[in-house]
């Protein structure tokens, strides 16, 4: 069963597979690179999970702030993590990959054909974490990123979502699906 793993949103309900979630201003997920200050006081609403899967959401969010972001995310600790979704930055939408190994990096796609609904898909394949987005439902996957993360067995997942420099981001998650694979 998720539960709230590091900070609480100020607001959040789970009704019918629907979750909506309301970001505390300045909550996030970062360390060290090019701001040179850690935030690790994001919502992130996971559950453990063992071995290879794919993960995958649907999501809206009222976008509006420099840095909003929501989507999907896998925890093995505060110097550990991977997260992936729509950023708002530079007054724009963008596909967003962040990986941490004690430093983040953050790799940016332009969503050109952005409709305001957004779908993620994270597939681990032992160490390796692909991430494919969706634009629209009709459109095909988008590889957007290949990564190293971890080798531990057992690592958090679920939604996460942040709100740097604003306030009341809210966003509503739905048809979110993990489906787990043998190793």
């Amino acid at each position: 069963m998720p539960e709230w793993m590091i900070a609480p949103p100020i607001a959040a309900t789970d009704t019918d597979g629907v979750l909506t979630v309301t970001a505390a201003k300045g909550s996030d997920f970062w360390r060290k690179t090019h701001y040179d200050f850690i935030h690790d006081n994001g919502h992130l609403y996971a559950e453990p999970l063992t071995g290879d899967f794919v993960a995958q959401v649907t999501f809206t969010g009222n976008y509006r702030n420099e840095y909003d972001h929501a989507g999907l995310m896998v925890w093995v600790d505060e110097t550990s993590w991977m997260k992936t979704g729509v950023e708002f930055t530079e007054g724009g939408y963008f596909a967003s990959a962040v990986v941490t190994r004690d430093y983040s990096d953050w790799a940016v796609a332009p969503l050109v054909e952005f409709g305001g609904t957004f779908t993620v898909r994270l597939t681990r394949k032992g160490s390796s974490f692909l991430v494919h987005y969706q634009q629209k439902a009709e459109s095909p996957w988008t590889l957007l990123r290949i990564a190293y993360l971890t080798d531990e067995p057992t690592i958090q997942v679920g939604r996460m979502v942040g709100a740097p420099s604003g306030d009341d981001f809210a966003v509503t998650f739905r048809d979110f699906s993990i489906t787990q694979e043998p190793r």
